[in-house]
C-alpha cells in the first residue's frame, strides 16, 4: 500500500460532461477567464460559473490574480478579469517508465509538474520482478510525498509494445519479452490505488497534447528515437489508440533491407536499422570493435570513420522515409522528434530531413519537424499524464 486515505476520497469529482470539458480547458490552458472558457467550450458564461462553483469548493480550481492588459471580447469595460487555474497540488499522480534494465518513477501534480524522481535498477524482466520493482518505486515515492500521498489519484505505468490500456494487459512487448502479461490489476491490488498501464509513446503523446507542443495543435505526431522507434498520433481531437490498441508503430514499417532482423522477429523493420541498439551493432561490425559503446560509436561517426557514418546514414534514411509516410497519411501540422537517441541526432539529422523532403507529398512537406532533448523522466511524466487524462475523463 502507498498510503491510507487514497482511493475514493482523492478522486476528481467531475459529475457532468460540462464539468469535464471546463476542467480540461482550465487545466490545459489556464489561467483562463470564464468568458474564454465559455467561448472555447461552447457553453454560456452562466453555465461556466455554475459548473466552476463546486470545483472551487473542492479546491481543485482557484481564482488567480486579475489579468493584466485589455479585457477579452465580451467582458464588461473596466471590469478586471479574474482567471481560473487548476491547483496543481490538489491532486497528485505517480508515473513509472519500465526499461529492460531500469525503472524510473516520478511524482507530479495535476499539471504534470515533476516533484520527485526515483531511478532503480531492474535485474530481471520477468513479470514478477517488474511488478515488484514498479511497486517498490511507487511506494518509495509515496514515502517522499508523506501526508500528501493521500491526494494520489492513481499510478501510471509506461511500457514499450502493444498495450491494452483498458484492461491493463501488456499484449506484446519485444523489449521485455512479454506476451499477454496482466500488469494493472496486480499493481493496483498491491498499491491500493488505481493503476493505468499504457504504451510509452502513446503516454508521451498524451503529455504533449495536454501540456506540451501539441496543446494548441490541430494534429501532431511524436516520434521517438532510442532503444526503439515509436510514434504517437493526435488526430481528430484525440490521441489515436487504434481499434485493437495498436497505432503508430513506426518502428515496424518494412522500410529497411530484408537482411536486417528486428527484435520483434520480423525482417526489414525501421527499428532493425535505426534503433540505438541496431546502430551500435552495425558500427561494431563495421569497425570490428565488439566492446564499443554507443557514445564511442557516435564519436567514430563524428571523426568520419566510414563504417560508423554509414550506420547512422542508414538509420537516418529509414527514419526520414517513415516520417514522410506519417506526413502523407495523416497530414500533421507538427512532428516532434524526441527520445534518448537525440544525443546523436546531429549525425543523421541531415539525412532524415533530406529523405523526408524527397518522399513527403505536396503540402505534407510543410509539416514542421521539431527536435527536442529528452530524458527517461519525460517517459515517466507521460505515464503520469495518462493517469491525469483518464481521471479527468472519469475513466477510472
Amino acid at each position: 500500500m502507498i498510503a491510507t486515505g487514497t482511493g475514493e476520497d482523492a478522486r476528481l469529482r467531475l459529475r457532468t460532461p460540462a464539468s469535464v470539458d471546463i476542467f480540461t480547458r482550465i487545466l490545459t490552458h489556464g489561467p483562463i477567464g470564464r468568458i474564454d472558457v465559455g467561448r472555447q467550450t461552447g457553453l454560456s458564461q452562466a453555465a461556466v460559473t455554475k459548473t466552476v462553483a463546486p470545483l472551487l469548493l473542492d479546491g481543485i480550481v482557484a481564482v488567480d490574480r486579475p489579468l493584466a492588459g485589455a479585457a477579452p471580447a465580451g467582458a464588461a469595460p473596466g471590469r478586471p478579469v479574474h482567471p481560473l487555474r487548476v491547483v496543481p497540488s490538489a491532486r497528485l499522480v505517480l508515473g513509472v517508465k519500465v526499461n529492460p534494465d531500469e525503472v524510473i518513477g516520478v511524482a507530479t501534480g495535476m499539471t504534470a509538474d515533476i516533484l520527485h524522481v526515483l531511478r532503480r535498477p531492474l535485474g530481471s524482466t520477468s513479470p514478477a520482478a517488474v511488478i515488484e520493482a514498479v511497486a517498490g518505486v511507487a511506494e518509495e515515492l509515496g514515502v517522499l510525498l508523506g501526508e500528501r500521498a493521500a491526494r494520489l489519484i492513481g499510478v501510471g505505468v509506461a511500457v514499450s509494445g502493444d498495450v491494452d490500456a483498458a484492461t491493463g494487459i501488456v499484449r506484446d512487448s519485444p523489449l521485455l519479452g512479454w506476451r499477454g502479461v496482466p500488469l494493472a490489476h496486480p499493481l493496483a491490488t498491491r498499491l491500493g490505488v488505481p493503476v493505468r498501464v499504457d504504451n510509452d509513446v502513446r503516454a508521451l503523446t498524451i503529455a504533449e497534447h495536454w501540456f506540451g507542443v501539441g496543446r494548441d495543435s490541430g494534429s501532431f505526431a511524436v516520434v521517438t528515437i532510442g532503444s526503439g522507434i515509436g510514434c504517437g498520433l493526435y488526430l481528430n481531437d484525440d490521441v489515436v489508440s487504434g481499434a485493437h490498441g495498436v497505432a503508430g508503430e513506426l518502428g515496424h514499417l518494412p522500410l529497411a533491407s530484408l537482411d536486417a532482423i528486428c527484435v520483434c522477429g520480423r525482417r526489414g523493420c525501421v527499428e532493425a536499422v535505426a534503433s540505438s541498439g541496431a546502430v551500435l551493432r552495425a558500427v561494431r561490425a563495421a569497425t570490428d570493435a565488439p566492446l564499443l559503446t554507443l557514445a564511442e560509436a557516435a564519436g567514430l561517426a563524428r571523426e568520419g570513420v566510414p563504417g560508423a557514418m554509414a550506420a547512422f546514414d542508414r538509420a537516418g534514411t529509414a527514419i526520414g522515409a517513415a516520417l514522410a509516410i506519417v506526413a502523407n497519411l495523416t497530414g500533421p501540422d507538427t512532428v516532434l522528434v524526441a527520445g534518448e537517441g537525440m544525443q546523436e541526432f546531429e549525425l543523421y539529422e541531415r539525412t532524415i530531413r533530406r529523405t523526408f523532403a524527397a518522399h513527403a507529398f505536396g503540402a505534407a512537406a510543410d509539416c514542421l519537424l521539431v527536435t527536442r532533448a529528452h530524458t527517461f523522466e519525460d517517459w515517466a511524466r507521460g505515464a503520469a499524464a495518462s493517469v491525469i487524462r483518464a481521471a479527468v475523463r472519469q475513466e477510472f
